[in-house]
């Protein structure tokens, strides 16, 4: 069974269509030329990231493909990908389901929820600068051209250095599940426990869900207490064995993602001159845009997604210091390698269990 049963994809994508904005006002010209440079810099980033990480896709492997879309396009490629990551707990949800829901029933719901769904891939298309697609199409590697121009000017800078730096990013994701498939499976395989170890009980999901949007509440109230609110999703999530779960999964987006801060910081001066002021005004740019952005992000988890940045970021650059890049490169070697949650702000915990000595600085 398909996670359309329980999400009406189409609705959802024709939904975040109809919300999302245009982004920047731009001339054919100017459009032509983002999409030619996104493309050129995207291409000149791969040799950089290599260098940098001493990485290589595995030889035969797929070719990689950029493509650089605008909103309309991001939302069509994320409708997919989620149907296809939400796929085996849909089905798990309706094959365990003592009572299941009619057809009509089905219909409804699906409406509602992919309606709902529609207007979260709204918010999120006018946001995401790029991403690698893990699943769904998979391989792809996306650039959201209007944000991206959206973003360099909202920050005053250089836009050729802005546009190489995003580059850097995603080029290192794509590096990443290149160079290493059993990444992918290895996260395919959580999902798996994951849904394995599903409370499915509807008046537990509700008790859950009510918590969350307590939470919300509270948050926009301006409580201390906020905790469920900066979980987003998480916080529908109790039980030990899917908590042990999201603990590996979260270790695992921490260090990709810390990772490709630190190549896209790392290339230096050389490749973005302006790479310093890049990073000071970007980070400004990650805390939201006012009140209500910053309460969607909270709901959305975005706030859980920012840590992961700021931990990740924390655990390579700690390995680096310790081991050099081709001491933390062992991380790659397989899920045994992959730091623990509690690794990821005591680097040296892990260069101790993974290298089995203790953390010398190289």
């Amino acid at each position: 069974m398909s996670s359309s049963a329980l999400v009406d994809w189409q609705l959802a994508g024709r939904t975040a269509r109809k919300l999302a904005g245009a982004g920047p006002a731009t001339t054919r010209e100017e459009a032509t030329a983002v999409v030619s440079e996104l493309h050129t810099a995207a291409a000149a980033a791969v040799a950089h990231v290599e260098g940098l990480t001493g990485l290589h896709p595995v030889e035969g492997g797929p070719v990689p493909e950029v493509a650089v879309v605008d909103r309309p396009g991001w939302i069509d490629a994320n409708t997919t990908g989620m149907a296809a990551l939400l796929d085996p707990l849909a089905g798990a949800l309706l094959e365990r389901s003592e009572n299941p829901p009619g057809p009509l029933a089905t219909a409804i719901g699906s409406r509602a929820t992919g309606v709902q769904a529609g207007g979260l891939l709204a918010f999120l298309s006018s946001r995401v600068l790029g991403q690698y697609e893990v699943f769904g199409t998979g391989g792809r590697l996306l650039l959201v051209a209007p944000n991206i121009v959206d973003a360099e000017r909202r920050l005053g800078v250089d836009p050729s250095d802005f546009r190489m730096w995003v580059c850097l990013h995603e080029v290192t994701h794509q590096l990443q599940f290149t160079a290493f498939p059993w990444l992918r499976d290895h996260l395919e395989a959580q999902i798996t426990e994951f849904v394995e170890a599903t409370d499915l009980s509807p008046d537990a999901l509700r008790d859950r869900m009510s918590d969350l949007v307590r939470g919300i509440a509270d948050a926009v109230r301006g409580s201390d207490d906020d905790d469920g609110a900066s979980a987003g999703l998480m916080a529908l999530v109790r039980d030990p064995e899917q908590r042990a779960v999201l603990d590996r999964v979260t270790a695992v987006m921490s260090l990709v993602e810390g990772h490709a801060e630190f190549v896209m910081d790392g290339v230096g001066p050389d490749v973005v001159p302006s790479v310093r002021t890049l990073r000071k005004r970007f980070a400004q740019r990650r805390k939201g845009r006012g009140p209500f952005d910053r309460v969607l992000r909270r709901l959305l988890g975005l706030e859980q997604k920012m840590k992961q940045y700021a931990d990740g970021r924390t655990f390579v650059g700690g390995v680096v210091d310790l081991v050099g890049m081709e001491g933390f490169n062992r991380v790659w070697a397989g899920p045994e390698n992959l730091p623990l949650v509690e690794e990821l702000t005591e680097p040296a915990r892990w260069v101790e269990r993974v290298h089995g000595r203790p953390a010398v600085p190289a």
